[in-house]
């Protein structure tokens, strides 16, 4: 599990956050935490299939890591932070290695250890079971 340190590292260091599963709905979680992270200087580049080529909150969303990360290169996505079910996490693990993501995030009540170790083996960093959101208010009241 991360600790405190290494989440707090991970979002100093961070500039683009990849949201997977980000909603158009404002009342969803996924949405909330976008807006949140967008306000606080970060880029927020949305992930849904069902959702590509329309704007969320003013970003254009993407049907797929792959496309996400081509439309960011030459700079890479820092953080894919995933607003999923932990069954559909493997697939996700995979794709944040082949576009060689820094940290693959699992959001709070979600983890997934076959898709961690896939994240690790491939140099990522993984935070299982927290939310971006209350991380970064966590560390702006700390300061």
């Amino acid at each position: 599990m991360s600790t405190t340190s290494t989440i707090a590292r991970i979002l100093q260091d961070a500039r683009i956050i990849a949201i997977v599963g980000l909603s158009d709905k404002p009342e969803r979680a996924s949405h909330q935490v976008a807006d949140y992270l967008i306000a606080h200087g970060y880029r927020v580049v949305p992930v849904n299939p069902a959702l590509a080529g329309q704007q969320v909150l003013g970003q254009r969303v993407h049907a797929t890591l792959a496309d996400a990360a081509a439309f960011v290169a030459p700079a890479r996505i820092d953080i894919v932070d995933v607003f999923r079910k932990a069954d559909d996490i493997v697939p996700i693990a995979s794709q944040a290695v082949a576009i060689k993501a820094g940290c693959l995030w699992l959001q709070l009540d979600v983890a997934n250890e076959d898709a961690a170790q896939i994240a690790r083996a491939g140099g990522l960093e993984v935070v299982m079971d927290h939310c971006t959101k209350i991380e970064h208010r966590n560390l702006q009241a700390a300061a």
